[in-house]
């Protein structure tokens, strides 16, 4: 029965090891089954081929976020909300996107990865700078440019800079914008990868802006050339994207005054009859310039037709941007043949449309109002302008000094960190300083006690060996008085009692031949002597076995040292002795503790007791 029931326990004993090892091994595989499924779903959620609508990539993407954070997997979860911000953009969810991208820069920082962290504000700058909050957008876009100059990450540097080019060219910040742009040309000659000339059609077309703003038409219209050249050399490059750098170049002329430069370029846009269908509000921009140019040639048979037209296509598209600069083009037309109403007409509606956006556009038609305009309104209308110029400089400068303060202060920020790490680094070898110095002034105290203990010991050794030699001399004194005292008693015996005896032997012998009376006293008289030889030999045997003998050794160290203290000190004693010790089979070490024992208690009876 005992060996049944142990064969029964081991059965079950193995069972649960196999049903825990299962049980493991189905865990591991259910977590790395949804380690997989966070990498579908990812994958999903990226999909560029409109295999998935919108909706259902960030359905995804919000399903890879719960079972990533369930799982405990950082990296796939900030993934997650890096594709969930992503599908927020391309929904149009702008205020989720904001918000999403907000966690995303947060986490990044918190678990350190930096290229997560760049790539978050570089989405946040962009979303600033779609809804023009151009310090808003700079100051993530210098953060992300920050990172980026410390990462691996060249093509990602270029187009950050690019954005920032861009963002201080439409606040009038030219010079910095061209240090910028100067700058992202570098890098991006560097690049290998098909972006190169993307990239670098993008920044020599602001240069060219920059420099048409700064009245260098020359200059504009070189890099205009050089971005055409590099978009053709774009595999996938269209007429279409060519066509904005023709725009730009042909207005770089008009302001040059080569006006049939200008025609040739604005011509040859709107020869191509697929830009009026896939882009008419640019369509209607250039038709504008052309018109515009054609005004200023004084080749005015096709106006204002062509502004009419131009007005046309915006209304169509719900355009009220590219209508401000129209009117004030009819306007002028109209006040150039002298028809002052229409002049006012147009010039109060691009006033009107101005109005909510507040910037240059804005200043133009104050000016061309007050130029259409008499007398008190004309005044009225210069006056507004000259505060709205003044207003828009202070904002420009003020604009441009913040984009200062942003480098300057996170430039100060870093040199706080590199500082406050310094301070670290320096704290850390000073702590480590002090506890080293902390331990060898340990050791070496602690040394010097182990030293002092051992010369204690040392000196304590000496002084026992010293005893122990005077213990020895001691000993061999009364050695030596015992050897002395043997020898006197072997001469007294040999010298007198012997010689006695022989004498006393001889006359008893020869008192043995005569028996008369005198013979008889005088053997009686020799017996008595006999007997007073008897006397001294038990006289000498009793010296023989006296206190000196018994008490030598030991004791008789101790008796010497108790007189000569008390000597010494002046203190009477009593020294009392059991003969119960046997102190041959005493140790020596025990022998000179108790000698020192005695010593330190006479000592201390003469200093203390008295």
């Amino acid at each position: 029965m005992i060996f049944k029931a142990i064969e029964l326990t081991r059965v079950l004993i193995l069972l649960i090891s196999f049903l825990f090892i299962t049980q493991n091994v189905l865990s591991q595989e259910d977590e790395l089954n949804d380690y997989k499924k966070v990498e579908q779903l990812l994958k999903a959620s990226e999909d560029k081929d409109n295999e998935y609508s919108p909706i259902e990539q960030l359905t995804f993407a919000e399903r890879a976020k719960r079972i990533s954070l369930e799982l405990g997997q950082d990296s796939l979860y900030n993934q997650s909300l890096r594709f969930i911000a992503l599908s927020n953009y391309n929904l149009k969810n702008y205020h989720a996107f904001k918000k999403t991208t907000k966690d995303f820069l947060r986490y990044s920082k918190k678990i350190g990865d930096s290229a997560a962290f760049a790539r978050a504000n570089m989405y946040l700058g962009q979303y600033f700078f779609d809804y023009a909050q151009s310090d808003s957008a700079y100051y993530y876009l210098y953060n992300a440019e920050k990172t980026y100059r410390g990462m691996d990450s060249l093509e990602n540097l270029v187009m950050v800079l690019i954005k920032i080019a861009i963002i201080q060219t439409n606040e009038k910040d030219y010079i910095g914008s061209e240090v910028t742009t100067i700058e992202a040309i570098e890098f991006a000659k560097t690049l290998e990868t098909e972006k190169r000339n993307e990239f670098l059609t993008l920044l020599y077309n602001n240069l060219g802006i920059i420099y048409n703003e700064l009245g260098d038409y020359n200059e504009s219209v070189r890099y205009h050339e050089t971005a055409l050249n590099a978009r053709k050399q774009v595999k996938d490059s269209t007429l279409h994207e060519l066509e904005y750098s023709y725009n730009n170049m042909a207005v770089a002329f008009k302001n040059d005054q080569n006006y049939d430069k200008a025609l040739e370029n604005f011509n040859r846009i709107l020869e191509n009859n697929s830009v009026r269908k896939k882009n008419p509000s640019f369509y209607a921009l250039v038709l504008d310039n052309y018109a515009h140019t054609k005004f200023l040639l004084n080749q005015t048979e096709e106006l204002p037709g062509l502004y009419y037209e131009a007005l046309k296509i915006c209304d169509s598209v719900n355009d009220t941007y590219k209508p401000i600069e129209i009117n004030m083009h009819l306007s002028e037309y109209y006040q150039s043949i002298k028809n002052l109403d229409s002049a006012k007409h147009f010039a109060y509606k691009a006033k009107e449309l101005s109005e909510k956006y507040h910037n240059d556009d804005y200043l133009k038609a104050l000016l061309n109002l007050s130029q259409v305009e008499e007398d008190s309104l004309s005044v009225k209308y210069y006056q507004e302008y000259i505060h709205l110029n003044d207003s828009l400089v202070k904002n420009e400068r003020e604009i441009r000094n913040k984009f200062a303060r942003i480098r300057f202060e996170t430039k100060e920020i870093e040199e706080r960190n590199v500082r406050i790490t310094r301070e670290r680094f320096l704290l850390l070898l000073l702590s480590i300083g002090l506890l080293l110095t902390a331990i060898l002034i340990y050791g070496f105290i602690s040394q010097r006690a182990r030293n002092k203990e051992l010369k204690l010991k040392q000196v304590q050794q000496e002084a026992n060996e010293e005893i122990y030699n005077l213990m020895l001399s001691q000993q061999d004194k009364i050695d030596e008085g015992r050897a002395k005292e043997k020898k006197r008693i072997s001469e007294e015996l040999h010298d007198g009692i012997l010689g006695r005896l022989f004498g006393t032997r001889l006359s008893l012998d020869s008192l043995n031949l005569s028996k008369d009376e005198d013979a008889a006293k005088n053997r009686s008289a020799y017996i008595e002597e006999l007997k007073e030889i008897e006397q001294e030999i038990r006289k000498i045997s009793h010296d023989l076995s006296s206190d000196f003998v018994q008490g030598s050794g030991y004791f008789d160290i101790v008796k010497t040292l108790v007189e000569n203290q008390t000597q010494a000190y002046q203190l009477t004693f009593e020294l009392l002795k059991k003969g119960e010790i046997d102190w041959e089979s005493v140790s020596n070490k025990t022998k000179i503790n108790l000698y020192r024992i005695v010593q330190e208690s006479l000592q201390n009876i003469y200093k203390h007791a008295n």
